[in-house]
């Protein structure tokens, strides 16, 4: 089965790691897999290793975005010849059925802001032949809306360190003994980094990592020093080494308004890394299992209570580390995840034929 990924860019996100995972697993059902986007560290690591990769431009919501994308997709799709299209999230959605030339088209939605859901699910209404959502919550609300959706949970694709952490604090600068939370997460209005922020200026005695970047860069830069944490706050940009920075870190945070069912709490699970996330519908379905705290949204006491929990904590660290993995190996299982998945685009590619 040749299986065509649709996704606006293979970044550091997410979605993007479930992309290149799902290509890289794909062989073992005897998927021929390629992935049209906007580009970025992932796609060229799949292109090294072999895969087959299509440039596609961004289309930004702007109508010659839309189709400059669609004329993009129709290429890929005219070269590659899929059986079925599967895209990722909406926008990925409107482009790919668009460009598929009658192909059928499926699509992973990883979810929007409550106040983006009615235009979400009519745009999928009318452009997927099947919609897959990541969590419970996130179909609950398509279902609301009047779509047929399957849950398919996300699946953590571990990737393991690539250098050890002794190593790694050693690199950014961290003593062995100096607890450490890290955030990996874009610096976006959804992530809520402003709460993370507040949260920090009362935990003492610990540094914290904000991997990734984004349009609120400045602003939280100037922040930090506002609430005098600027010399415990590194802003470490986009990052390709997540899975060292979780090596490196004694406890994961992320205090976003809304999420799906995140990978990066999925992958700090994976780690060992207990998580203190705010409580909200992707994220309570991930810790559902163990692992971690869920703290009241946009709450930075409760944020930095959590925190403080673990860091200084190391019996506390150790036991929902375990749970988290545990939780991660039963529910998330990458093999469970691409078995569905194959079972899904085979019998949407044979209804087409």
């Amino acid at each position: 089965m040749r299986v065509l990924h649709v996704i606006s860019e293979m970044g550091a996100g997410g979605a993007e790691a479930v992309v290149a995972g799902m290509v890289r697993a794909g062989g073992e059902f005897g998927w021929e897999s390629g992935v049209a986007s906007g580009g970025g560290h992932r796609a060229e690591a799949l292109r090294a290793q072999g895969f087959r990769t299509f440039d596609v431009p961004v289309a930004r919501r702007r109508v010659s975005g839309v189709l400059r994308a669609v004329s993009a997709v129709r290429s890929a799709v005219r070269a590659f010849s899929p059986d079925v299209v599967l895209a990722h999230n909406v926008s990925a959605s409107l482009v790919a059925r668009l460009g598929a030339r009658g192909t059928p088209v499926a699509t992973v939605f990883h979810g929007v802001a409550e106040t983006d859901l009615g235009g979400a699910a009519r745009v999928l209404r009318r452009t997927s032949h099947a919609v897959t959502a990541v969590s419970e919550a996130s179909a609950a609300r398509l279902r609301a809306a009047g779509l047929v959706v399957e849950v398919i949970p996300n699946a953590v694709f571990v990737e393991p360190p690539r250098v050890d952490r002794a190593a790694i604090r050693g690199v950014l600068g961290i003593g062995a003994d100096v607890p450490v939370a890290l955030c990996p997460a874009r610096l976006e209005p959804q992530k809520r980094h402003d709460v993370l922020l507040e949260a920090w200026a009362l935990v003492a005695g610990a540094i914290l990592l904000l991997a990734g970047d984004g349009s609120l860069r400045a602003d939280l830069e100037h922040r930090a020093e506002e609430l005098g944490v600027a010399d415990r706050v590194r802003f470490l940009g986009t990052r390709c080494d997540v899975p060292d920075l979780l090596d490196a870190a004694d406890v994961v945070v992320l205090t976003s308004d809304w999420e799906g069912m995140p990978i990066a709490i999925l992958e700090s699970l994976a780690a060992g890394r207990p998580v203190v996330a705010s409580d909200v519908d992707g994220v309570r379905e991930a810790l559902a299992g163990g692992g971690g705290v869920l703290v009241p949204r946009r709450s930075p006491s409760a944020t930095a209570a959590a925190l403080a929990s673990f860091l200084f904590n190391a019996r506390a660290c150790a036991s929902a580390g375990a749970a988290g993995r545990a939780s991660v190996e039963r529910s998330h299982d990458p093999h469970t995840f691409m078995k569905s998945y194959d079972e899904l685009l085979r019998t949407l590619a044979g209804e087409h034929r």
